[in-house]
This record gives C-alpha cells, sequence and structure tokens, in this order.
C-alpha cells in the first residue's frame, strides 16, 4: 500500500503512528477530514495480520465516519484509532492511558469513543489522560447504552423509506424481516411491535431469537431463510455485505432498512436494487442514531436533545431520495453526494473567512 498516494486519493489529513514499549501498545490514529469539527471515531481493537492492514482499516473507518457525521448534520469530522492486539488478553491499564496521552496531544483534533474491542471501563482509563473521548461511565456524564437511541434513529428511518415506498410512513400491519435480534435489534422490534407491525426474526443466538418470538408474538426462521421470507421490510441488523449476487434474487420486500453496516457487499449491488425498484436506506445515514448520541455529550449530555435530532434522521432520509430523484442515481450514491455537498458547502464558508482573515492580517482588509 502507497500510503501518501492512498491519503492523497481521498483527502486525509492525518495518520498517526502510537506506540508504547512498556504497556505494549500500537496503535494508529487516522483522521480524514475536519472541515466540519473536530474528528469523531472509536478506538478499535483487533488482532490484524500485519501493520499494513490496520493502517488500512484505519483509514477506511476514519473516511466512513466523516461520510456519517456529514450526512447526519453534525458539526464533526472523521477519525479512527485502531489498536493492535487481541483485546481478550492483551489489554492493560496502561495501555489506554498512554493513548490517551497521545489523544490529549492532539489538542482536540480528535476525540475518541467505543469500538469493536473496547469497552466503557477502556474509555474510563483513556478519560484519565484527556477530556477528548466519549462513551464514558454515566457517572462522568456519560449518554450510557447507545443501542436504544440508535435503535429509535433506524425506526425512524425505515418509517421515512416506508412512506417512499408505500405512500405513507405508517408500519402497521407491515410484515418486517428482521435479520439479527441483538441490542440494538431488540430495541427496534420494540417499536415497530408497538406501531402494529408484524415480525419475522432469525439470529445465529437461539435464545436471542426466543426472546424475540416471546416478547413480540414474532415468527422465527433459519438465518439462511430470512432472504426469502415474504415481506414488505427487510432489515438487516447483524452482519455486513448481506446484500450480495446470492441474495439479491430471493428478496420478496419492497423495502431494505436496518443498522447493520456495509450492507452492500459491493457498490454494483447498490446500483442494481435500484434498478430493480427496491427502497434501500443507506447505512450510514439510517444507523446514525448512535454517532449523534455521543456527539450531545461534546455539549453536556441532554438525552431529550439527543432524541430530538435523532428524529432529524427521518429528513435525513428523505434528503437521500430527493437527491437520488434529482440526479438519477442509486441511494447509497445520493448518500454520498448528500455528505459531500455539505462538507463542501462548509469547506468553502471557511475557506472565505479564513482568506478575510489573512487579508487583515496582511493590512488588507
Amino acid at each position: 500500500m502507497n500510503i501518501f498516494e492512498y491519503m492523497e486519493k481521498y483527502d486525509y489529513e492525518e495518520l498517526v503512528m502510537c506506540q508504547d514499549k512498556e504497556s505494549g501498545l500500537k496503535a494508529i490514529i487516522s483522521i480524514h477530514d475536519t472541515t466540519l469539527g473536530p474528528a469523531l471515531g472509536g478506538s478499535r481493537m483487533w488482532t490484524y495480520q500485519n501493520e499494513a492492514e490496520a493502517i488500512e482499516d484505519a483509514l477506511r473507518l476514519s473516511r466512513g465516519m466523516t461520510y456519517k457525521a456529514a450526512a447526519a448534520g453534525l458539526n464533526l469530522g472523521g477519525g479512527k484509532t485502531v489498536i493492535i492486539g487481541d483485546p481478550k488478553t492483551d489489554k492493560n491499564e496502561a495501555m489506554f492511558r498512554a493513548l490517551g496521552r497521545f489523544i490529549q496531544g492532539l489538542n482536540g483534533r480528535y476525540i475518541t469513543a467505543e469500538d469493536v474491542g473496547t469497552t466503557v471501563a477502556d474509555m474510563d482509563l483513556i478519560h484519565e489522560e484527556t477530556d477528548f473521548v466519549t462513551g464514558i461511565s454515566p457517572a462522568f456524564g456519560s449518554s450510557g447504552n447507545p443501542s436504544p437511541v440508535t435503535a429509535y434513529g433506524v425506526y425512524v428511518g425505515m418509517k421515512a423509506t416506508a412512506k417512499e415506498a408505500f405512500g405513507d410512513d405508517s408500519l402497521e400491519g407491515k410484515t418486517i424481516a428482521v435479520q439479527g435480534v441483538g441490542n440494538v435489534s431488540f430495541n427496534l422490534c420494540q417499536y415497530l411491535h408497538d406501531e402494529g407491525a408484524k415480525l419475522i426474526v432469525t439470529d445465529i443466538n437461539k435464545e436471542a431469537v426466543q426472546r424475540a418470538v416471546e416478547a413480540f408474538d414474532a415468527k422465527a426462521v433459519d438465518i439462511n431463510d430470512i432472504y426469502s421470507v415474504d415481506c414488505d421490510i427487510f432489515s438487516p441488523n447483524a452482519l455486513g455485505a448481506v446484500i450480495n449476487d446470492d441474495t439479491i434474487p430471493q428478496f420478496k420486500c419492497r423495502v431494505i432498512a436496518g443498522a447493520a453496516n456495509n450492507v452492500l457487499k459491493e457498490e454494483r449491488h447498490g446500483d442494481q436494487i435500484h434498478e430493480m425498484g427496491f427502497y434501500y436506506a443507506p447505512d450510514y445515514v439510517i444507523n446514525a442514531g448512535g454517532v449523534i448520541n455521543v456527539a450531545d455529550e461534546l455539549l453536556g449530555y441532554n438525552r431529550e436533545r439527543a432524541m430530538k435530532k435523532v428524529e432529524g434522521i427521518y429528513q435525513n432520509i428523505e434528503r437521500v431520495f430527493d437527491i437520488a430523484s434529482r440526479d438519477g442515481i442509486a441511494t447509497y450514491r445520493a448518500a454520498d453526494r448528500m455528505a459531500e455537498e455539505r462538507i463542501q458547502s462548509l469547506r468553502n464558508t471557511r475557506s472565505t473567512f479564513l482568506t478575510n482573515e489573512k487579508s487583515m492580517l496582511n493590512g488588507r482588509g
């Protein structure tokens, strides 16, 4: 991987390599874009095969966070930390405190949070060294478990997508196939059940399936059968890459909307479902409730205010469909365009401000 070539291609700002011999910390912080504000993105701990794989993951994930924050209307950019190591065996206090000092050294350009392989307890250790961390224990003013908020955002985004597909946003009587019934999805199912939707569920965890069946009078199906059930809405809430060559021919729905990330295996699959007439809610737009909630912590967390902002996902989904119609493109492309247009608009505005400021300093104001 030619790192500078890759960074130039996608206009990354900064890549920071962090190591602490005593604690064993080997981490990479990627800051993609801070046009809208400081970069926000979680700290992921993973057993990467090599350093190149870790760097590529940090770069890819930080760019994704830029688009998610921009599409959500947040005044934040995109960043990410990846820690090379086994989260089950390699963690220690000194490691996360060392990472906290590296983050503090960035002086607010980057704010971290919990991610795959890290926990609230890990964020608390980072918090010992820096204030530029969210998702810490509620005792420190955090918002706590983000799953219910993420689920609410998916719910309102699903309603907006249903309005595009069916003419109104009511989910009463709609049959919804829910793939995965973990923490986020169980809360989503509660919203759907309360509105009168009929649920079909699946999960590799049989206990999770049984819990959903009992709580929501849901119908359970095998994990391989969820794609082909007769339904109005297919809701992916577990694995990525579930929209692919094998599954698309099986779909018997009109809407695809869920909490899972990276559900398109390849971009061409987004174009394919668009051409086939499916109504797809782009994942990073509809599942942004968690990052919206975490971002509110930066203001001093207020749950009522955060939930009001999450309701804005409804309008964001509407905007995606408007752009898709305006430009004759698939919704996944429209989501990117929506994010890019907002970033460019603010970049131009801030560029003008900075130019004027420089002129004043040079005696030309």
